[in-house]
């Protein structure tokens, strides 16, 4: 048995290191290449496919900077909430009162800390990338929320987009931002 043959023969795949490499290639890159090599999964099984995602588009009858600061101001955006049917009908949500920082990096809570998370992005009047979960999730699990502001006839076009949040909570979350975001946002501009 020539050397090369005794390497590839006698070696786990996942114990092959540099060096078997090395002199593999130098005692015979054929033998080497006949190694069997780990089982990786295929592109098509890393990719999911059936998660769900919610995008949405509204538009306010208000500039840019107006409705910016609206989510992003404390005050404001606790009136806001109030006007939601979730806080009127005098849903127990939680008793913590409605936070957010302005930093980036910096935390929110709202609703009363049923809802949760930190700012991953902001561009003043532009954008608002977060990591947004709700309390009731399993630890570790935050969706990410992202509120693209741009220029509208009418005032402001909101593009929202909102993925990664737990499988089958689609149409709750997506209700849930018409009722509790959007509806109330553009009363409290009215």
């Amino acid at each position: 048995m020539n050397r090369s043959s005794h390497l590839v023969a006698n070696s786990d795949p996942a114990s092959l290191t540099r060096r078997h490499l090395f002199f593999g290639a130098l005692l015979g890159t054929a033998a080497l290449a006949s190694a069997p090599l780990p089982a990786w999964a295929s592109p098509a099984d890393e990719v999911s496919h059936s998660t769900e995602a919610i995008h949405q588009e509204a538009v306010f009858k208000a500039p840019r900077k107006r409705v910016y600061f609206a989510l992003m101001d404390t005050a404001q955006f606790d009136k806001i909430t109030h006007l939601g049917p979730s806080m009127q009908a005098g849903a127990s949500l939680g008793n913590q009162p409605t936070q957010i920082s302005p930093e980036l990096g910096g935390s929110f809570t709202l609703f009363g800390g049923h809802i949760v998370g930190r700012h991953l992005e902001l561009l003043p009047d532009t954008r608002i990338v977060q990591a947004w979960r709700v309390a009731d999730w399993d630890p570790g699990i935050f969706s990410i929320a992202k509120f693209q502001f741009s220029d509208d006839a009418s005032g402001t076009k909101l593009v929202f987009d909102h993925v990664g949040f737990p499988q089958g909570l689609g149409q709750h979350l997506a209700d849930g931002w018409t009722g509790n975001y959007w509806q109330p946002l553009i009363k409290f501009l009215a």
